[in-house]
């Protein structure tokens, strides 16, 4: 697969992380970390467990901040905006796609896509669920609750929702990693179809090497640098 030409969209430098270790002392996941990467483009970033991926994930996402460093994306230095500004910038531009899907058990896969219009205000036809959910082929499993699908057509849904704010950065930390092999690949052909299609940029966190392969670009996450 070959890259699209465009600017870069991401800009890490310089990413320290620790976190404290129960007893003393602190645990240093990300020690100087950084990359860049032009839009249109997907990365896959590996690494042992433990080696600070989601952690990195979440700093990309702005669910957390580094102790150092910056991110900047799309012209937006997330390191310099407050809370509330992270949560508009993360809601308007960011998709996240899960290991744990994190779909809220209450609501049907419809209205869990929804759900992310529905928190900016944006419009959110029936007409344009409907598209987003046939695309992920569960168009006859719009009225259904999460305890009503399997893992895969749940992570199907993930990925509709995150979608459906059409961001700019798709970040999927281990999409399959809690689905057995067959569903694992149904759900990397879908993944990679639809950012494909809309021509995205696509951070992936993974275990697996096939899904990995399949990106333009990959990085190891060793002692808390990226190589």
């Amino acid at each position: 697969m070959t890259a699209p030409g465009n600017g870069p969209l991401i800009i890490a430098s310089g990413l320290e992380k620790t976190y404290p270790l129960p007893e003393s002392g602190r645990l240093c996941v990300l020690d100087g970390a950084g990359f860049t990467l032009q839009g249109g483009t997907t990365l896959a970033v590996t690494g042992q467990s433990g080696s600070g991926k989601s952690t990195l994930i979440a700093l990309l996402a702005g669910l957390d901040r580094p102790d150092h460093g910056q991110i900047t994306i799309n012209g937006t230095e997330l390191t310099g905006l407050d809370e509330a500004g992270l949560t508009r910038f993360r809601a308007a531009h960011i998709g996240i796609v899960f290991q744990q899907f994190h779909l809220l058990p209450h609501l049907t896969a419809e209205e869990n896509v929804r759900l992310p219009l529905e928190l900016l205000h944006r419009p959110c036809e029936a007409e344009a669920i409907d598209a987003l959910l046939e695309r992920v082929g569960l168009a006859a499993r719009r009225g259904h609750l999460p305890s009503q699908l399997s893992g895969g057509e749940c992570q199907r849904v993930a990925i509709a929702r995150a979608l459906a704010v059409k961001p700019l950065l798709l970040l999927a930390d281990e999409p399959t990693g809690n689905l057995d092999v067959a569903t694992g690949r149904e759900v990397s052909d879908l993944l990679f179809h639809l950012v494909e299609q809309e021509r995205m940029t696509m951070v992936v966190v993974t275990h697996n090497q096939e899904l990995a392969d399949r990106c333009h670009r990959r990085l190891r996450l060793t002692e808390g640098v990226l190589r």
